[in-house]
This record gives C-alpha cells, structure tokens and sequence, in this order.
C-alpha cells in the first residue's frame, strides 16, 4: 500500500495505483541511491558541467549555466532526473545546492585568475532549497569567502519555488538582489504562475523552455507561446533567454521573434570547467560564428 502511494504521488496526487511487485524493486533501488548520494560529496563524486550562453546582437559569450552531474562508482554518470528528486526528498538538496553554488562561485574565481573575460554564471535553486531559512545565510558567506563580485550570480528558480509562498518568496528575492545577484525564472511557461504576481517579483531575466524552442519553427502552436512569452518578457522590462537550441531552423526563428540571448547544443554541449575554458578561449582567439 506503500508503494502503491509513493507511486501514486509521483504521478501527480489525485489519483490511485494499484500496487505491482516492480514497485518494492523501484523503491530498493532508490533507497540503495539515496544512501550512495549520502556520500557522494565527501567521496568527490559530484561535479559541474557548465554550457555557454550566446548573446545574439553581437554573437558573444557572455553566461554559462553550471549544471549538476553524478560519477557513481558503480552505475557511471547518472543524470540529474534521476538524482534530484532523490535529494529533495530526502532533504540532502540543501547541502548538495549549498555546494553548488560554493563551487561555482570558486571556478569563477578560477577563470578571472586566468585572465579570463569574467562571465555571468547561472545556477540553479531547487524549491525546497529556496525555502531553506538559511539560503540568504549561506550565500552571502560564500559570497563573502569566495570574493566573488556578485553581480555575475545569476540563479535561476522554477515558478513552483518562489509561487509557494509567495509574499515569503518576494522578501527572499529582495534579499538576494540587494547582494547584487541577479534572478531568473527558469523553464517558464511550464508551472502554474499569475502574471500579476510575476509583475511584483524582483526578477531580472526569463527563461523559455526548451520544450517550447524544440522544433519551434513547424509547431505553430509553440511559437505562438514563444512569441507571447517574449513579448510578456520586453512589455515588463525583463531581459530574455531561449534554452535548447539544436537547429540552426529553431534559432532562426528564436532571432525573429527577438530573444536577446540562447542556449543549447548547437553551440556547446554541457561540459567540464577545463573543457568549457578550452572551447572559450578558442571563441575568444577567433569569433564566434553563429548561423545568420
């Protein structure tokens, strides 16, 4: 009855599911990844990829994503899908974030000490982490320790995080920005928000998700809602990015309808800091040719 609850919720709540044996080996299995994410930062089996983020007037770097990944000795990479919901359930998300932001914080560190054009880096807060009543806390102390300028901290929440609770989320917001980082609302388009309340959140950047960009350009129903959701973007001052662009077709069309900035494999998978700094510098030694 268990599993078959757990199973149930997983599908959305408000409905029932009649248990299966293949329930008791799904849940074996995750709590055999449950207590593997217990030590996989003290084990050093977490890391960052990090994607660049293309500012399409003048075809220039200027953001990377810092993306979550999991070496498990055993199992190899799993992705984040996986993974995540693990360690919000289990609570382990507020140490796992904490770590995130301080390691990103520090590879920025690291780029500027090699000379490099500093970048605005985005990273992601999970709901429950964003509702943690020490986020403000332990941000500003990296902040602090790291010597970052934090006015290239961006991080990026999901509508579901900061709609909770939202006179709460807007004083948390507040907070944040008066450190000097910089507020996205990620895969937009995707929860359940108001527009009214987005109106009074202090946010500084959209961003449209990719399952609206995929194959945007013969599916008119996804590029009416792109165009709509740009247009929500430029009518409330708000700055504009498109993530998983794979076709030269879908950012054609991504350009038309004037989004100011893109991401997605067609310039650069997500990728080690070493990697991402070979590929940068490459770009800075040439130009970045980004299809017209």
């Amino acid at each position: 009855a268990d599993a078959a609850m757990y199973e149930a919720k997983k599908q959305g709540r408000n409905t029932y599911v009649m248990y299966s044996e293949t329930f008791d080996q799904q849940i074996i299995e995750q709590d055999s990844l449950k207590e593997d994410l217990k030590f996989a930062l003290q084990r050093n089996e977490l890391s960052l990829h990090y994607q660049p983020q293309i500012e399409l007037e003048n075809n220039k770097v200027i953001g990377v994503e810092a993306l979550l990944r999991w070496h498990h000795p055993r199992l190899g990479l799993i992705p984040p899908v996986k993974f995540i919901p693990i360690a919000e359930e289990s609570g382990l998300i507020i140490s796992i974030g904490e770590w995130v932001f301080s390691e990103a914080c520090k590879q920025h560190k690291r780029w500027q000490e090699l000379s490099l054009p500093p970048l605005r880096i985005a990273i992601n807060v999970s709901a429950i982490q964003f509702r943690h009543h020490d986020l403000y806390s332990s941000f500003k102390k990296i902040i602090e320790d790291t010597e970052i300028d934090p006015q290239y901290i961006e991080l990026e929440l999901t509508e579901s995080a900061i709609m909770a609770n939202h006179q709460q989320a807007v004083e948390t917001l507040n907070k944040l920005r008066a450190l000097g980082i910089k507020l996205a609302i990620d895969d937009f388009g995707t929860g359940h928000s108001s527009l009214s309340y987005l109106s009074r959140f202090p946010i500084d950047r959209i961003k449209i998700d990719q399952s609206f960009v995929r194959n945007i350009q013969n599916i008119p129903s996804n590029e009416a809602i792109v165009r709509a959701i740009i247009a929500i973007g430029h009518g409330l001052g708000l700055e504009l990015i498109a993530e998983g662009i794979e076709t030269v077709e879908e950012l054609e069309c991504i350009r038309h309808h004037q989004s100011q900035e893109v991401q997605g494999f067609l310039f650069s998978k997500p990728v080690p800091a070493t990697e991402f700094m070979v590929w940068y510098q490459q770009v800075l030694g040439s130009k970045l040719t980004i299809p017209a």
